[in-house]
């Protein structure tokens, strides 16, 4: 159990897409499993697929509906629900550390579905789309994650990917992606930076969401126990970009887009330790990330 089921969910945001397209593309997202491995192995890079957020797909959210999830309780039970909790406390979250902020729209689909960065599916993963401020999310990912990246990928995880979604939302607001634009790949690159910082974000919400309560002043989550943060942490190491290519018979550092295992679970756990004011990743220097 993750959520507190008497908690109050209702207020949610989060919709389902009301239809579905096949058009090539990405945002920024916690991983591009087939354009990254493909990439690597066929020598072409495929990862603006997944990694430049620009304008490739269809219209999103056309005949879209808000999820019905009213509690605690449908968020431990149902995944969009726990999708729709996260937005909640997200919400809650960065209103009080961002001034003027601006939510985004979290998208929970099924399959696939049309984005202003082209196609959102599984084989993807959850991805931040910039010119739509948008997160898109297909609960299946998760038993991807464990099929083929031997992730445990359990609620508290779950939640941390989530998270780093909206991690790249709060840097688009607030123009760290403009500062810190793409540069290539690399365990120094903006990307590997600007993915690691996002890691570091959700361990500082994480954290303190669990001090969050809803109108009626019920916590919406239990404090979370040792075993989910090591799920959590468990989930970072699964996405680092050595443990993917090694799932593919290779390791090359210098085509790192999102860092290592390592460098991830220090960034989560970084930000679930210290707070905001330890995620600035683009001030460190490349061997101390």
């Amino acid at each position: 159990m993750t959520f507190n089921p008497d908690a109050d969910i209702s207020s949610t945001r989060t919709r389902r897409p009301g239809r579905t397209a096949a058009i090539a593309g990405g945002g920024v997202g916690l991983l591009g499993i087939v354009a990254l491995i493909a990439s690597q192995l066929l020598g072409v890079d495929l990862t603006g697929l997944v990694g430049d957020g620009q304008s490739s797909g269809g219209e999103p959210g056309a005949g879209s509906t808000v999820l019905s999830c009213q509690t605690g309780e449908d968020a431990n039970t149902q995944d969009e629900c726990r999708m729709a909790g996260a937005q909640v406390l997200l919400d809650e979250y960065w209103e009080t550390h961002v001034d003027g902020y601006i939510p985004p729209q979290l998208y929970v689909f099924d399959g696939q579905t049309s984005t202003q960065c082209g196609t959102a599916s599984n084989s993807v993963g959850p991805f931040y789309c910039p010119p739509e401020q948008s997160v898109y999310i297909d609960p299946a990912f998760f038993q991807i994650m464990r099929q083929q990246f031997d992730a445990s990928a359990g609620e508290l995880a779950q939640l941390y990917i989530v998270g780093h979604e909206w991690g790249h939302h709060i840097q688009n607001i607030t123009g760290i992606m403009a500062d810190h634009p793409n540069n290539g790949s690399g365990p120094d690159s903006n990307s590997v930076r600007t993915e690691l910082q996002a890691d570091c974000y959700a361990g500082a919400w994480l954290k303190d969401a669990a001090t969050l309560t809803d109108d009626n002043g019920e916590r919406y989550l239990e404090t979370p126990t040792e075993a989910q943060i090591e799920d959590a942490l468990n989930a970072a190491f699964a996405v680092g970009d050595d443990h993917i290519q090694e799932q593919a018979g290779f390791n090359n550092p210098e085509s790192w887009t999102h860092g290592s295992s390592e460098q991830r679970q220090f960034w989560f756990a970084s930000g679930y330790q210290n707070g905001l004011g330890s995620c600035d990743t683009f001030s460190v220097d490349g061997s101390r990330l």
